[in-house]
């Protein structure tokens, strides 16, 4: 039975809230904006159709706050509720709320969130799937000794690793057995610190890994397949920074198989939705490592050269429909390539750069995509991540790609903070990122802060500021987003 989806609030901010927002308005579906006090005015609350105050700024009082999220549902005719990235989105305690409410959460079910939100339970719901895995222990450990004895027959260097979370917490490499009674006792800590939870394991350090995920798409009627891969190698405090599709490194042959292999860890947790299944990749092979069970980031890259608007196909999936198109109508269409732009100083170890954008001019051009929600003059918020935007870019190649990249990266005018942007043109730029051998060191094995010039250093800014004014409604610019199952353009306003 298809449900009736109507109006959707989005429990979440900035960019992402807007881009969910796009494809409301583009499907007829009216849009719910919740904000904190201190985004009040920003765009995305402009945006939306009807928009209410969630509380005051500390994320724990707004944008994390179940209840209240549900009772502004409930108490305004919303239909369902979709949680974008980050926060809630893969909180199984909230889908089961939100569930258990009546109303659709768009997205998986509690179960299959609460299942691959464990990274010991998901290695052991896949096992029967014959999925490769890192040679290690799957099951929690919290004898040092018996860890140690495992660590010695897995073989140095380990990789101590927190059961639950992710982004480097409770993580720890080892090299010799005598760190590791000290290494352990820390990652269990920073595990237990950061979520509440100090289960740990051990398993094989991949010395050169490069990280790549296959996103992956679900209905509900047994229907699952994947719109190919994306390269996150170039990475910073183990957080990605720098995203492409297709990889440079795959075969086709690979591409299969680990396409293959993502589809089937959907299936062993009965996923239904839009979902990324990461894998660690060296000289050939290919580990799991985890699902994410939500919409990525990095998801751009995916619709560029597939077509497909990944967050029109979670919609429709919530409402209970098939999937209006098979594995075999999918191709690869060129590369496309994303970076993050952090209001962060790379010339200080990639610290956050908090300011007012006095100029804030985005870049322009054919296939040439920002998704963001700023605007000049506003500051960037202390309470939450310091990203400003995504750039994407799509060519018919990846050496067009990234030419037009950096183009797009000079392009892009921000003073005020300091950002990723010179970090970015440097990486693409580097001939290890050209050639397309490099894995996730690449900041420890080539980056050198002295090479890169922030743009904010050569800028005259009385001679800038004011000159630019970004158009406010025009925030995920044109020329960029799929055209497979909906006309964007024509349904702005």
């Amino acid at each position: 039975m298809i449900k009736d989806i109507r109006k959707i609030l989005i429990a979440n901010r900035g960019e992402i809230a807007l881009r969910v927002m796009k494809s409301c308005r583009s499907m007829g579906i009216n849009s719910v904006a919740i904000y904190s006090e201190a985004d009040a005015s920003a765009p995305f609350v402009k945006f939306a159709d009807e928009a209410f105050c969630v509380g005051p700024p500390p994320s724990n009082k707004s944008y994390l706050n179940q209840d209240k999220i549900i009772e502004i549902a409930k108490a305004n005719g919303v239909d369902a509720i979709h949680p974008g990235y980050g926060f809630l989105s893969e909180n199984a305690d909230f889908a089961n709320k939100v569930e258990n409410s009546g109303i659709i959460f768009i997205g998986p079910s509690s179960e299959a969130i609460q299942t691959m939100g464990d990274k010991l339970t998901s290695k052991q719901t896949v096992l029967s799937y014959d999925i490769p895995m890192v040679p290690g222990l799957n099951e929690a450990v919290t004898d040092v000794d018996d860890a140690l004895d495992s660590a010695k027959k897995i073989g140095f260097p380990v990789l101590i690793k927190a059961s639950a979370g992710g982004g480097g917490k409770g993580m720890r490499i080892v090299e010799d057995p005598s760190q590791f009674e000290d290494q352990m006792k820390r990652a269990v800590s920073e595990a237990e610190s950061a979520f509440g939870n100090g289960a740990v394991f051990v398993e094989k350090y991949i010395t050169k890994p490069r990280h790549i995920e296959i996103q992956v798409l679900a209905d509900k009627h047994g229907n699952t397949l994947h719109l190919f891969e994306r390269e996150c190698s170039i990475q910073r405090r183990h957080q990605k920074v720098i995203e492409e599709a297709p990889s440079a490194v795959l075969t086709e042959d690979l591409r299969a198989k680990m396409g293959a292999a993502a589809c089937d860890v959907a299936r062993a947790c009965n996923y239904h939705g839009a979902g990324t299944v990461e894998f660690i990749y060296e000289d050939g092979n290919f580990y799991f490592l985890e699902m994410n069970t939500r919409l990525q980031v990095e998801h751009p890259v995916s619709e560029m050269i597939s077509g497909v608007d990944l967050v029109e196909q979670q919609i429709r999936v919530a409402r209970g429909e098939e999937l209006s198109f098979t594995q075999d109508d999918l191709t690869i269409n060129g590369h496309s390539l994303e970076i993050r732009v952090y209001a962060e100083d790379p010339q200080n170890d990639f610290l956050p750069d908090i300011g007012k954008l006095e100029v804030y001019k985005i870049p322009e051009g054919e296939n040439v995509r920002v998704d963001h929600a700023l605007e000049e003059g506003m500051d960037i918020p202390i309470y939450y991540d310091p990203m400003i935007s995504k750039l994407i870019v799509h060519a018919e190649n990846r050496d067009l790609a990234i030419s037009k990249m950096i183009k797009a990266i000079d392009d892009y005018d921000i003073v005020g903070v300091k950002t990723t942007l010179p970090f970015c043109k440097y990486a693409i730029d580097h001939k290890a990122f050209r050639s397309g051998d490099f894995d996730t060191r690449f900041v420890n094995l080539y980056f050198n802060e002295t090479e890169i010039l922030n743009p904010n250093d050569e800028i005259n800014h009385a001679a800038v500021v004011g000159l630019f004014h970004l158009n406010k409604m025009d925030l995920i610019s044109d020329n960029n987003i799929p055209s497979k199952s909906s006309d964007w353009k024509k349904n702005r306003s």
